[in-house]
């Protein structure tokens, strides 16, 4: 399916928060007002979703407009991969998140893992920064970069979080249904490769 219309939104939305940020004339502020409404309408248009839900999630940030980056850990034990069920669709993803203020890719990695699924775990490596626009995930309002980082566990146990229902270790021929919003299974099979090959580079896009 093409989604020109949604990358044409994007990249209204990013001309115009930039502009907002960055303009000092008041004429020029209510014409990037205006394309940043244009964006929202394209939105609301074509996904039949609340504009002020829209300008709420999609056309509320301030400053130059930049990627969001999602972050994923990726832990390995008896050559098995570590997943958790999303309550949000009930399907299988690596534990991660979006990025948060203030802290590292390698501590939010290790956070995102011990809240989705009960272990402790430390860093050991990045594996790959993947830009999602490239991977086969379906259609969505922002720009999103993908860091994925091995991590080793060293305590805890299994067990849900808030955003989870389910965690388990899945054999490269047994991954369950996964939310291909989050991972998709070329990725996860990329992450295989990782642990048979600890020597492989680093994935860049």
């Amino acid at each position: 399916m093409n989604h020109r219309w949604l990358e044409w939104a994007k990249q209204i939305q990013a001309i115009a928060q930039t502009g907002l940020a960055y303009t000092k004339d008041v004429y020029d502020r209510e014409r990037f007002e205006e394309l940043r409404q244009m964006s929202v309408d394209i939105l609301a248009h074509y996904t039949e979703t609340d504009p002020e839900k829209i300008k709420l999630t999609f056309a509320s940030d301030t400053g130059y407009a930049t990627p969001k980056v999602d972050i994923r850990g990726v832990v390995f034990q008896d050559g098995k991969l570590l997943l958790v069920r999303e309550k949000h669709d009930g399907v299988w993803a690596l534990p991660g998140g979006w990025a948060d203020i203030g802290l590292s890719p390698s501590e939010v990695a290790v956070k995102e893992i011990k809240e989705e699924s009960g272990f402790d775990a430390k860093p050991v490596r990045l594996l790959a920064v993947l830009d999602k626009k490239f991977h086969g995930h379906p259609p969505e309002p922002y720009h999103v970069y993908k860091l994925f980082i091995l991590c080793e566990i060293t305590g805890g146990s299994a067990e849900t979080g808030i955003e989870t229902s389910g965690v388990g270790f899945f054999g490269e021929d047994e991954l369950p249904v996964l939310s291909v919003e989050r991972n998709t299974e070329a990725q996860l099979r990329t992450m295989f490769e990782f642990m048979r090959d600890p020597d492989k580079s680093v994935i860049l896009d």
